[in-house]
């Protein structure tokens, strides 16, 4: 995607009256899905899911058994092969799938259950919002503001939101498989700028990757990058209220 980088300059160009103007006041916001509004399920969880679909639950039970698959998981991640395959996964749902096969048949409790892992994978509640979504969400609904998703997804992830009753407090998603383009290729962001009928000027990007999300601000938008870390609790996104309401 580095050919974007040098795309994203001329992506946007407002106005010498726009640029001479005081900035306009945000009227919608888009979140980054994973790891900024949603999670996946915890490791352990996915697991006892494919072992129960495969009968195989027992030898979850013995100790360090998911400690053992954890670094596995992680070792194989950094296969050159398996490297190689994750560059442009999110394009498309084959991509995706063929970038999980190669990684996981490395592993030696996934290989031959690929399939039931994918399906676990994307399950409706194999994705769980953090405690802090929903009323972030709902509180920018109050103060009428339009609010999107810009995720590299490789399925669709409408089918989370609507499993945890969400959807109805999203008015725009723009997904990577459904464009055969990823994050931060501005077209994505200017895409969902058009979808709510906001000037990108007044819209906030909010994610947790400086390049992907943070390539949003090149196009015009402002830009909220939260901490790269994991989280269990609330993803901090209160701070997002601060700064539109």
């Amino acid at each position: 995607m580095i050919h974007t980088l040098f795309e994203t300059p001329s992506a946007y160009r407002p106005s010498d009256a726009e640029t001479a103007a005081p900035v306009p006041a945000v009227q919608a916001v888009l979140f980054d899905f994973s790891n900024t509004v949603f999670q996946m399920i915890d490791l352990e969880t996915w697991l006892r899911r494919i072992a129960a679909a495969r009968g195989r639950l027992a030898e979850l039970d013995e100790p360090g058994t998911v400690t053992e698959i954890s670094d596995q998981l992680r070792a194989a991640f950094r296969l050159p092969s398996v490297t190689a395959l994750q560059e442009g996964r999110d394009l498309s749902a084959e991509r995706h799938r063929r970038a999980m096969r190669g990684w996981w048949e490395q592993v030696d409790f996934l290989r031959g259950a690929e399939e039931a892992a994918y399906r676990e994978l994307t399950a409706p509640d194999a994705w769980l919002p953090y405690p802090d979504t929903e009323p972030v969400l709902r509180a920018l609904r109050e103060h009428g503001l339009r609010i999107g998703v810009v995720s590299d997804f490789a399925w669709d992830l409408r089918t989370h939101l609507a499993h945890h009753g969400l959807d109805t407090l999203i008015d725009t998603c723009v997904i990577s498989y459904e464009q055969g383009r990823e994050k931060p290729d501005p077209q994505l962001f200017l895409k969902a700028c058009a979808d709510l009928g906001t000037d990108p000027r007044a819209t906030l990007m909010v994610g947790d990757n400086p390049v992907r999300d943070g390539g949003a601000a090149a196009c015009g938008l402002r830009t909220y990058i939260l901490p790269a870390e994991h989280r269990t609790g609330e993803r901090g996104l209160s701070d997002v209220l601060r700064l539109v309401v």
